[in-house]
């Protein structure tokens, strides 16, 4: 399959940088979300991301405006007909993203490959209320996307191998080193580092120590480039919820309940940096 367009579903911190690694690689991108506002803020990210870039010698002037008219934004999923590939980077509950496949299978070509950006959710699930299931896959990119190199790649029961093998050089033409695993809930990223950030959660609730210290020893003692605490309000602390909920809910086990303290801050909205509070203030 010859890949030129691209559809990124949700314009958000993490579908943005999709987008922008996307136009970066010579792939034409279709940035879409529900609101024209969201949109421009998600193409407004990018921009900014790439001044940076020029101001560090790193880009030149026209290659950011080459990069940047690349991106059509979107406000209407029918743009997808167009594209050969859809990359959905929505929020992080089953029910929306299955909402949007269906969608999806609906309007575009029977040969397009839709992804999804999920970070613990069961792909075979989501792929199942398609017609399409063997051409379903998920592509779990790194946050912050332009900067980090891995992409997990998941595939669904049904995924076929020709799916799997597209997906991994398009990772590859995107810059990225793509790793397989298979259809567990957390995958392996999410499996491994949330349980140590709720543990941490767990660490500060009991009183072992002050959130500023979990963070320094975790940093200075494991090497660390952030502590988990801080990484967690990064994240989002309702996304980490979310996460640890799909964990204990999909492998049955206590280990991964979520810690009181993480649902009593998302209950009160403390969500972390997007919110401007969670177990750090931010101005």
């Amino acid at each position: 399959m010859n890949i030129e367009k691209i559809m990124v579903v949700g314009a958000g911190q993490m579908g943005s940088g999709i987008a922008q690694v996307c136009a970066t690689s010579g792939f034409e991108v279709v940035l879409y979300d529900i609101q024209e506002e969201a949109v421009s803020k998600g193409l407004a990210n990018i921009y900014n991301l790439l001044s940076r870039q020029v101001g560090k010698g790193k880009l030149s002037e026209g290659e950011r405006k080459e990069i940047i008219n690349r991106i059509q934004q979107s406000t209407s999923l029918q743009d997808a007909r167009d594209c050969q590939f859809v990359i959905e980077a929505a929020v992080e509950n089953i029910d929306v993203k299955k909402d949007i496949f269906k969608q999806l299978d609906e309007m575009t070509r029977p040969e397009t490959i839709l992804a999804t950006n999920t970070s613990s959710l069961p792909i075979t699930e989501i792929a199942a209320v398609t017609n399409r299931p063997e051409k379903v896959i998920g592509m779990h990119f790194m946050n912050p996307v332009p900067v980090m190199k891995l992409i997990e790649v998941i595939r669904g029961l049904a995924t076929s191998d020709e799916t799997y093998e597209i997906v991994n050089k398009l990772g590859e033409k995107l810059n990225k080193v793509p790793i397989e695993v298979n259809d567990f809930p957390g995958f392996i990223a999410n499996r491994i580092l949330l349980p140590m950030i709720n543990e941490a959660i767990y660490a500060l609730y009991e009183g072992v120590a002050t959130k500023e210290a979990i963070d320094d020893i975790m940093k200075l003692g494991m090497n660390h480039p952030m502590g988990p605490l801080q990484l967690a309000d990064f994240i989002g602390l309702d996304t980490c919820l979310y996460i640890m909920e799909t964990l204990h809910e999909g492998l049955g086990d206590d280990k991964y309940r979520p810690c009181p303290l993480l649902r009593k801050y998302v209950n009160a909205g403390w969500l972390g940096k997007k919110t401007g509070r969670g177990f750090y203030v931010y101005q």
